[in-house]
């Protein structure tokens, strides 16, 4: 599933114009959606049932160049996580 499927699935299950659903979709997930911007200022988003999104800090390690094989030292970074919750996890394990 695309972007323009789900808001497709959204407008059908919500009765909205493909245009709302298509601008809700974006205010949550563009990089300066709902999630981005508080995931930016460090707070965690928990949507129950559903799951969690939150950052966690990356270590500098040491890599290795693979075209060179030489090694280099990867930057610490936050990246952007996300955990599944109960209710996510369930309702995947029921599909199958």
């Amino acid at each position: 599933m695309n972007k323009s499927d789900l808001v497709s699935a959204l407008a059908g299950k919500t009765k909205m114009s493909k245009a709302e659903a298509g601008r809700s979709v974006e205010a949550l997930f563009a990089p300066n959606g709902v999630i981005a911007v508080e995931l930016k200022k460090g707070a965690k988003v928990q949507i129950t049932g559903f799951g969690n999104f939150e950052t966690r800090k990356r270590g500098a390690r040491k890599g290795r160049n693979p075209r060179t094989g030489k090694e280099i030292t990867i930057k610490a970074s936050i990246a952007p996580v996300f955990r599944a919750g109960k209710g996510l996890k369930d309702a995947v394990r029921k599909g199958k």
